[in-house]
């Protein structure tokens, strides 16, 4: 609903114009009037608006003087006037100050909502530049800050995109936090940002997982972890009665050093949630001896279990969980906690690396598995506990792979898709109807064929406009479009903004 505020000095014409529209239709509510520009002025410092619709001869402040004086406190607002008197000077004056109509009492209603309309059409587009604008800089600031985060990201670089959007990491102290939602990440984000509000010393973002993150920055390690605290405790006070949801907090670091120990800290200690279900707050410090023992007793490299995960061979890597508890059976010092604490680091890997490659949390594949590792300490147990975690890894990349018709259209279009690619041709390639091949591919992949060669063309043209100075028609090229346009229609659908914004972004 766009905000009108009316103001003349003749209560009937005020009264009038609250009937002889339907505002609702139009979009539209009155939120205030008044009977002078001085008491209008007032209203308006606390009384936001869309459109004035204001007299110009009034007691105590005119309709001109109160436009140039609302201009200083709501600059966007959308002015009409409405006056008795039709005088040249008026006009120009009126005109001068960007009115959208100067229309003469008694009005003429066709044309007075017809300017109500024009004047909701220039705000409909203002809006959308504004929301535009808003979702081009969040998009820039979670791709830095979370870049920063994994070290993927140079000082200099980093420098000047932080310059750009404003960010002040000028303290010498930070400690990073987790938010990670159960559903609805965006919403949550969107209720973080409203109880933060512009707090100088917290830059929220999102992660490529979907977790909220809070980077807090700090001048001094005690008071600033105490103030950390509080801020959370409201933090999450505000947020009861909506979804579930679970904040982890990393370790305090040194800002130029270590912020990315304290965001990995934060990540880790999201997964102890499984051990804790019924908390909704966990620090790192409280994880911390139980994740470094665990993984101090570990006899294994956990890259070899890593290759064996992506390569699916779920035979190797049972047989390899096997061994493992073996050896653990004949070390000296092992004790029954320090198994279960073993099992758990397991647990929580194969957690973290199918997240990793899939960007979902799916917790209930491992519920079961951290509930019996807590209810057990018998070592036969123990590993058959990981063995069936391990299969329930390997088994969801698995369900990944489509039948071997799709799986040879998939490798196609990642080896060609700067080609000219259509389902005819690969009907033709694989000797199958393209009807057919399309609805195969729907409902393998859950997409078009031309939407998911859309995408993965989109993606590749990130990647270029990111690495390379090549010009956006060159890198349209390059991804399989002949025709620039529909690159930059199809860009600004799937990323929306066009490829010369997200360039001059990143």
């Amino acid at each position: 609903m766009y905000k009108i505020f009316i103001v003349d000095d003749e209560p009937f014409i005020i009264e009038g114009l609250y009937d002889i529209v339907d505002w609702a239709a139009l979009g539209m509510e009155i939120v205030g009037h008044a009977e002078n520009g001085q008491e209008a002025l007032e209203s308006l410092r606390f009384v936001p608006a869309d459109i004035l619709i204001t007299d110009i001869s009034m007691p105590l402040m005119n309709g001109l003087d109160l436009i140039r004086a609302v201009r200083e406190i709501q600059p966007e607002i959308k002015v009409v006037i409405l006056s008795g008197y039709d005088e040249f000077g008026y006009l120009k004056e009126g005109m001068a100050l960007g009115i959208e109509n100067y229309l003469l009492k008694p009005i003429n209603l066709q044309e007075f909502r017809a300017t109500l309309v024009t004047a909701a059409e220039k705000l409909g587009v203002s809006r959308q530049e504004s929301q535009f604008n808003a979702h081009s800089i969040s998009i820039l600031r979670d791709n830095v800050m979370y870049r920063w985060l994994r070290c993927q990201i140079g000082p200099k670089e980093f420098s000047e995109r932080t310059d750009f959007l404003g960010l002040r990491l000028d303290k010498p102290l930070v400690q990073v936090a987790l938010l990670r939602p159960e559903q609805d990440a965006a919403e949550l984000f969107q209720a973080v940002e409203e109880v933060v509000g512009s707090n100088p010393s917290l830059i929220a973002f999102r992660d490529m997982d979907g977790d909220t993150v809070l980077l807090h920055l700090l001048s001094e390690y005690q008071q600033g972890k105490e103030a950390v605290e509080r801020l959370h405790a409201q933090l999450l006070l505000s947020l009861t009665g909506g979804p579930p949801m679970r904040l982890s907090v990393g370790t305090v670091e040194e800002m130029e050093e270590a912020a990315a120990q304290s965001y990995a800290h934060a990540k880790m200690t999201q997964e102890y949630f499984m051990l804790f279900p019924e908390r909704n707050l966990l620090h790192y410090e409280e994880v911390q001896d139980r994740h470094e023992v665990a993984v101090q007793g570990m006899p294994l490299n956990w890259e070899d279990d890593f290759k064996l995960i992506m390569a699916k061979d779920k035979e190797a890597l049972l047989v390899r969980i096997q061994d493992h508890f073996e050896q653990l059976r004949q070390m000296e010092g092992i004790t029954p906690v320090l198994l279960q604490g073993i099992a758990m680091e397991w647990l929580i890997r194969f957690k973290m690396q199918l997240q990793e490659i899939r960007h979902v949390e799916e917790p209930e594949l491992f519920a079961d598995g951290f509930g019996l590792i807590r209810s057990t300490v018998s070592i036969n147990e123990l590993t058959q506990i990981i063995q069936e975690a391990a299969t329930i890894t390997v088994d969801a990349l698995v369900r990944d792979v489509k039948s071997p018709v799709v799986q040879q259209v998939l490798n196609y279009i990642h080896e060609s898709y700067n080609e000219d690619v259509s389902l005819k041709t690969l009907g033709a390639q694989y000797h199958i109807h393209p009807v057919y091949l399309g609805q195969l591919f729907h409902k393998e992949v859950n997409e078009s064929f031309t939407e998911y060669i859309n995408k993965y063309r989109i993606e590749k043209a990130k990647e270029l406009l990111r690495i390379t100075s090549l010009k956006v028609h060159e890198i349209a090229l390059k991804v399989g479009y002949w025709e620039t346009g529909y690159f930059y229609k199809q860009f600004k659908k799937h990323v929306g903004i066009s490829p010369t914004e997200y360039k001059g972004l990143v």
